[in-house]
C-alpha cells in the first residue's frame, strides 16, 4: 500500500511565500528536501543541513545542525536562517515547537513516499523557495520518469521476490514490510515485497523470513554500526536458507536514492529494475 500525497503542506508553503520576499538564508533539514533544492538550482542559498543530506555531495561542506529527528533548537537557530525547509518528522516536537515560536518562517516538505508525492514535494519547496514555475518543471519531468518506471514495471512477466532488511542486530532481522518506502520502490521496480504482512519496518522471525522465500535481499549501502552488510546476512542462519541466501543474490543502493522518493527516483527504479531483472 502506498502513502498518498495530500494539499495541506503545498497550501502551507504557498502561505509562507506570501511572506517571505525572498529567503537568501535556507536551512534543509531532509535529504530528500535538500536534493529538491539543489535539484531547482538553488543550493546557493543553503547556510546549512542536517545529517541526512547526502546529495548532491557538494552539500555535505555546509554546516551540520544534527540529524533531523533528535535536532537542537540552540543548533538550529545558531545559523540564523530566514526560511527553515524541514521534511514532516523532523523532531523531537518539543524542538520543533521551540523553533517555530522564533518566527522564522517553517515549511513543512512532507515525506510521503510513492509515485503521486514526489511531485507534491517539489511543489512545496519551490513555492517555498519563489519557484514554482521551475518546479512545475521539475515535477514534469519526474512525473514523466515514473509514469515509464511503472509501465515498464507492469510489463514484467515473473516478478522477483524481494525482502528489504534495514538492520540485522543481535539476529534480529529488521525489515520494510507493509506501507514503506522499501514496499513502495520495489514494486516501482517490477518486484514483490517478500515481507507481505508485515506492518511498516519491523522484526521479521525466522519462520516468516523462510515462508516468505524472497528471491532478492535489498539493503541500503551505509556506514554505521546499526548497519546491516552483505557478510551479516551470510551468517544469519534463516536469510541463508533463503533462495536468495542460498544464491548470494543481495542488492545494495544508496538509501536516500533508494528510499527519499525525490527527483532521483524514477533513476532509482530504474537501477533496481535492472539489479533484479538485468534490464
Amino acid at each position: 500500500m502506498i502513502r498518498r500525497a495530500g494539499a495541506v503542506s503545498l497550501a502551507f508553503a504557498l502561505m509562507a511565500q506570501a511572506v517571505l520576499a525572498d529567503p537568501s538564508r535556507v536551512l534543509v533539514i531532509g535529504g530528500t528536501a535538500a536534493e529538491i533544492v539543489a535539484a531547482l538550482g538553488q543550493s546557493g542559498r543553503l547556510v546549512a543541513r542536517d545529517a541526512t543530506t547526502t546529495f548532491p555531495p557538494e552539500l555535505m561542506a555546509l554546516p551540520d545542525v544534527g540529524y533531523m529527528r533528535a535536532l537542537s533548537p540552540e543548533g538550529v537557530l545558531s545559523t540564523a536562517p530566514d526560511l527553515i525547509l524541514a521534511e514532516a518528522g523532523a523532531g523531537p516536537v518539543e524542538a520543533v515547537e521551540v523553533i517555530k515560536a522564533s518566527g522564522i518562517p517553517y515549511v513543512t516538505v512532507p515525506e510521503n513516499f510513492g509515485p503521486d508525492a514526489v511531485a507534491e514535494k517539489i511543489k512545496v519547496v519551490g513555492a517555498a523557495l519563489g519557484q514554482s514555475d521551475a518546479a512545475a518543471t521539475l515535477a514534469a519531468k519526474v512525473e514523466t520518469g515514473l509514469a515509464e518506471a511503472r509501465a515498464k514495471a507492469a510489463e514484467v512477466p515473473a516478478k522477483k521476490r524481494v525482502l528489504f532488511v534495514l538492520t540485522l542486530q543481535g539476529g534480529r532481522v529488521t525489515v520494510g514490510g507493509d506501507d514503506t518506502a522499501a514496499e513502495a520502490i520495489i514494486e516501482l521496480a517490477g518486484g514483490v515485497n517478500a515481507a507481505e504482512g508485515v506492518s511498516g519496518y519491523k522484526t521479521m522471525t525466522d519462520e516468516a523470513i523462510l515462508a516468505a522465500a524472497p528471491d532478492v535481499i535489498l539493503m541500503m549501502e551505509r556506514a554505521g554500526a546499526m548497519a546491516a552488510k552483505p557478510e551479516d546476512l551470510k551468517v544469519n542462519p534463516a536469510l541463508a536458507a533463503t533462495p536468495a541466501g542460498q544464491a548470494g543474490t543481495i542488492v545494495q543502493m544508496d538509501g536516500l536514492k533508494l528510499l527519499g522518493f525525490g527527483p532521483r527516483t524514477p533513476e532509482a527504479a530504474q537501477d533496481l529494475r535492472r539489479a533484479l531483472y538485468g534490464a
